[in-house]
């Protein structure tokens, strides 16, 4: 299994060839893939997505969020703050969902860097 960030998914739904985007395509065609729900709340954000695209991605798997999520994630983020590195909420959310999971999350986004040296979050970077 294997989730991926904002910048992969819309990457992904512009039709990309990049390697992100790619092994996006190969997990979803071999159900591997499951959305992390900040990032499923950021991609129906987008008021110009066709709903044909909003309902496939309310049908993938949706990671749950296990009691302690909330502390946990704001207890990484300020791991990765206090190293004077940046640290949006969002990736802190979007990391945290993975980290429990021990899922892999493929990004474009080099700020989860910090959240590799922070915990243990495995990257696959696109791009």
């Amino acid at each position: 299994m294997i989730a991926a960030d904002t910048s992969t998914w819309v990457a992904y739904l512009e039709g990309a060839i990049e390697n992100d985007a790619e092994l996006l395509r190969q997990a979803l065609s071999n159900k591997l893939a499951v959305m992390v729900p900040v990032v499923l709340s950021e991609l129906l954000s987008d008021p110009e997505l066709p709903s044909q695209v909003a309902s496939s991605l309310m049908d993938l798997p949706l990671i749950q969020i296990i009691p302690g999520y909330w502390q946990r994630a704001g207890l990484l983020r300020a791991r990765v703050l206090a190293q004077g590195r940046r640290a949006r909420l969002d990736d802190a959310l979007i990391a945290q969902s993975c980290i429990d999971e021990g899922l892999s999350l493929l990004t474009r986004d080099r700020d989860f860097r910090a959240f590799t040296e922070a915990a243990n979050l495995e990257l696959v970077y696109g791009s």
